[in-house]
């Protein structure tokens, strides 16, 4: 097959459809390799022409012939094509495959990587920052009703902690976050209206119930907020306004440590913007003080415990020790 073909062949992602057409007239050993590929391929996807064979437990060159069945070139063009189905889902792991297959190098230097590697998201996130859409978004935030912030997977906990930094400055802020999942979060959005904000945070690889639960608000007649990535987000067209973050990593699908700071840094803005920030901090600080710890409390409680761990017990100081029969 000429490289156009394959060309053709990976972008459409017709393997399982090729398959289909040409397994009557397939060998006993491809049909064995069709037959593992048709049922797990996702997994065929992430696989070296080696773990295909084991896992499929046919040879090497079965392997490779069976992509010359299908009219690829090799292996490694009918695994493209299975990699174009799940395209940005594997994105991920082509890149820990990339990265564990260089040269080895000491735990010190990976986490040294790590750490350089969210140093210039965070400066490209800067770079990127888009003056109008920043104070935009901070006016949103202040002048809505009520916000509810939602992500789903690791971007869950991003937005558990922006509902956190906005709680004192913000009327009523709420987490669609919740045990219950997206339907519980329906619930919630079923009650939403243009007095609304819906903060929406998205990162690769999406969560679908964001996106749906997003195209709800705006249906609602809510506002909404993207905190993602890039322009092609399936969130930005939804939103009034979005916020990028780069969240490029080598070892996984995204570093959520620029899109954090991204998110730390509005709470800021709107801190410093919001009427009374001081006087909420102040009240908000004098309510939790029973629960946060305070060293000058605790030292009465150290030295009564020091005084107990040295204090005789009478009860058994005067034991004598048992005499021995004659």
């Amino acid at each position: 097959m000429n490289k156009s073909n394959n060309a053709i062949l990976q972008g459409a992602g017709t393997v399982a459809s090729v398959i289909g057409k040409l397994y009557p007239n397939l060998s006993r050993a491809h049909r064995k390799t069709a037959d593992y590929v048709l049922g797990n391929t996702f997994r065929a996807a992430t696989m070296t022409i080696d773990e295909l064979s084991e896992a499929a437990g046919i040879s090497l060159a079965t392997a490779n012939r069976f992509a010359h069945a299908l009219g690829f070139d090799g292996y490694a063009p009918f695994r493209n094509a299975l990699v174009a189905d799940f395209a940005s889902s594997l994105a991920p792991v082509e890149k820990m495959r990339s990265e564990v297959q260089k040269s080895a190098t000491t735990s010190t230097e990976i986490i040294a990587a790590a750490l350089s590697n969210d140093i210039r998201n965070i400066e490209a996130t800067r770079r990127a920052l888009v003056p109008a859409h920043c104070e935009q978004v901070v006016e949103m935030i202040l002048q809505a009703e009520r916000i509810v912030v939602i992500g789903f997977g690791a971007s869950a906990f991003l937005a558990g902690i922006m509902v956190h930094g906005l709680e004192p400055f913000c009327r009523t802020v709420m987490s669609g976050a919740q045990p219950g999942g997206a339907t519980q979060a329906g619930r919630q959005f079923f009650k939403l209206d243009s007095r609304d904000l819906v903060i929406a945070i998205a990162y690769p690889r999406y969560v679908s119930d964001t996106i749906r639960l997003a195209q709800f608000a705006v249906e609602k007649g809510a506002k909404l907020v993207a905190f993602t990535d890039l322009p092609d987000s399936p969130l930005v067209p939804l939103a009034d306004v979005a916020l990028y973050a780069q969240t490029e990593r080598q070892l996984a699908s995204n570093s959520d440590a620029a899109a954090l700071v991204l998110i730390q840094a509005i709470c800021d803005a709107v801190a410093h913007r919001a009427k009374r920030s001081v006087q909420a901090a102040s009240e908000m600080t004098e309510f939790v003080l029973p629960w946060l710890y305070r060293s000058e409390l605790q030292e009465p409680l150290k030295t009564r415990a020091r005084n107990q761990a040295v204090t005789p017990n009478n009860n058994v100081s005067n034991i004598s020790p048992r005499t021995k029969k004659s």
